[in-house]
C-alpha cells in the first residue's frame, strides 16, 4: 500500500499521527504540502506568516530528506492538487491532520471524493488537545467562559501521549514532481524587510524543541509573576512554533507537566489556545463577524485614515503603544500584555474597527493563526466569547506605569514617542467609546451568539 501524506499547519515529523500511521506502509510514503490560497475558507497568508512558512517548509524538507523521502510541494486547489498527486503516485491511502477553521469543508469533501474512487481516507486529531465538540458543559452545549472549558478540560481523560517521531520511513516508488521552494517567492526579496525576524526567529521543529527545553529549564519558573511584563525574559514565545505545527500541543502540555508543579499558569494559556479553536470550530466565521451580535450595529469610524496609519507605524504618543506597534513591524511579534494594551488602543480610544486590526495583525505577526488572532481581537473588542466587557478600556498609560515602569521595553522600542504629539485624548476617546457602546446596545435588543453553520471535521 502507498500513502500520501498530507502536511498543513503540522510541519513536524514528532507527534504527528498521520505520519506514524503512513511509515508502517511497507510500499513507502508521498509526504506532500500544498500551498492553498484560493479553496473556499482559505485565508491567503500574510507577509510574516509566508516568511516563516518558507523556512519551515525548507526544515521539514531536509527532515525527510534525511530519511530518504522527499517533500513534494504544489500550489492550487487542495481538493485538486490533492486527487492529481494521488493518481501520479498511484497512492491508495491518504492521510492527514485535522484542522477546524472553515478548511474543513475542503477536508470533507476531498475525503468523500477519494473514498468514492477507491482511495482511503483518514484524518487524526494532531493539532488539538481535545477534539471541538467533546468538551460540553451539562446541557450538551460548548462552553462560552474560558474558566468553566478549561475546568472541564482538567476533568476530561488526558490527552494521549505524543508520538514518537517515526525512527525508519520508507518513500515510495513514485514520487510526483515538485515545485521549487524558492519559486513561490515566500520571502522578501525588493526591499527585504524581514531581516529583523531572521534576527529573531529561527523556524523549523528542531528549533521548535529546543526553545520548549530552553523555557521549561530556564523560565517556567518566573513564568506566572512575570508574564505581564513586556521587558522581561520570562515568555515561552512558543506560538509560532504552535502555530505551524512544528510542536503539537501534546508534546507541550506533557513535557511542562513532567517539568513540575510551576507550569500551572503556563498551561491555562495553552488551554486559551484550545478555547480559541474549539470557538472556531462552531463559529467558522469568527474574523469576519462578531459572535456577540449587538456589535453589528457598532457605530465604527468611517475613514480610520491617518489615525489608522499612526497606529500601525508605532507613531501615536502613547510610548506602550509605540513600542508594541515598532517590535511589531521589526519581529513579527509582540508581548501578550501589550498586544491587549494596542488592541484596545485602536478599537476604543481610536473606534476603529477590529476587523482592521485582525488584518493587520494577520499581514505582520509570525504567530496569527486562523483561531487565535480573531479571537483574541474580539476578545478585547468585547464582542467574542468570554470577552473583556466592554468598558474595560485598557488605559496605555496605566499599563505602562504597572507593567513597564522604569520604561526598560518603551525606551528600547519607542525612546522617542513622548516627542510624537498624542493623537487622540483618553478621556474624551473613552467617554465617546462608551456612548458607541450604549448607542449599539440599545439598537439591537437582546445578545445573540454566532454558532456558525457546523461542518464534520474533515
Amino acid at each position: 500500500m502507498t500513502t500520501l501524506v498530507w502536511f498543513r499547519d503540522d510541519l513536524r515529523l514528532e507527534d504527528h499521527p498521520a505520519l506514524a500511521a503512513g511509515a508502517a506502509d511497507s510500499d513507502g510514503i508521498v509526504a506532500l504540502y500544498v500551498l492553498d490560497e484560493v479553496s473556499p475558507g482559505s485565508r491567503p497568508l500574510g507577509g510574516a506568516a509566508k516568511w516563516w512558512l518558507h523556512g519551515s517548509l525548507a526544515k521539514l524538507g531536509d527532515a525527510l530528506a534525511e530519511r530518504g523521502v522527499p517533500l513534494i510541494l504544489r500550489r492550487g486547489a487542495a481538493r485538486t492538487v490533492v486527487r492529481e498527486v494521488a493518481a501520479e503516485s498511484g497512492a491508495n491511502r491518504v492521510l492527514w491532520n485535522r484542522r477546524y477553521s472553515a478548511e474543513r469543508a475542503t477536508d470533507a469533501a476531498l475525503k468523500a471524493e477519494l473514498r468514492e474512487a477507491g482511495i482511503a481516507a483518514h484524518s487524526a486529531l494532531g493539532n488539538v488537545l481535545f477534539e471541538p465538540g467533546t468538551i460540553l458543559n451539562g446541557q450538551s452545549e460548548p462552553y462560552r467562559v474560558y474558566s468553566a472549558f478549561w475546568r472541564a478540560c482538567l476533568h476530561a481523560a488526558a490527552p494521549e501521549a505524543p508520538l514518537q517521531a517515526p525512527k525508519a520511513v520508507r518513500a515510495a516508488p513514485r514520487q510526483p514532481a515538485s515545485d521549487d521552494l524558492s519559486s513561490w517567492a515566500l520571502r522578501p526579496a525588493s526591499p527585504d524587510w524581514a531581516t529583523g525576524l531572521a534576527e529573531r526567529w529561527e523556524p523549523g521543529e528542531a528549533a521548535a524543541i529546543a526553545q520548549l527545553e530552553r523555557f521549561l529549564g530556564e523560565r517556567a519558573a518566573d513564568y506566572a509573576p512575570g508574564r505581564d511584563f513586556p521587558a522581561s525574559e520570562t515568555g515561552s514565545e512558543l506560538s509560532p512554533y504552535l502555530r505551524w505545527g512544528e510542536l503539537s500541543p501534546r508534546t507541550v502540555w506533557h513535557r511542562a507537566l513532567a517539568a513540575g508543579s510551576d507550569t500551572g499558569m503556563f498551561l491555562s494559556e495553552l488551554g486559551w489556545r484550545e478555547f480559541a479553536w474549539h470557538t472556531l470550530f462552531r463559529a467558522p466565521d469568527l474574523h469576519t463577524r462578531g459572535l456577540n451580535r449587538q456589535f453589528d450595529a457598532f457605530p465604527w469610524r468611517d475613514s480610520p485614515g491617518e489615525a489608522l496609519t499612526a497606529w500601525q507605524l508605532g507613531r501615536t504618543g502613547f510610548p506602550l503603544v509605540d513600542a508594541g506597534m515598532r517590535e511589531l513591524w521589526e519581529t513579527g511579534f509582540m508581548h501578550n500584555r501589550v498586544r491587549m494594551v494596542t488592541a484596545s488602543f485602536l478599537t476604543k480610544n481610536l473606534l476603529i474597527d477590529w476587523r482592521v486590526g485582525e488584518a493587520w495583525f494577520w499581514d505582520t505577526l509570525v504567530d496569527a493563526d486562523a483561531a487565535s488572532n480573531p479571537f483574541n481581537w474580539q476578545w478585547v473588542a468585547g464582542c467574542g466569547a468570554d470577552a473583556a466587557p466592554y468598558f474595560r478600556i485598557f488605559n496605555p498609560l496605566t499599563q505602562q506605569q504597572k507593567f513597564d515602569r522604569g520604561g526598560e521595553y518603551t525606551d528600547h522600542w519607542a525612546p522617542d514617542s513622548l516627542l510624537t504629539p498624542a493623537i487622540v485624548d483618553l478621556r474624551a476617546s473613552r467617554v465617546a467609546a462608551l456612548a458607541a457602546y450604549d448607542a449599539a446596545r440599545g439598537s439591537t435588543p437582546g445578545t445573540g451568539v454566532s454558532a456558525g453553520e457546523p461542518i464534520e471535521p474533515g
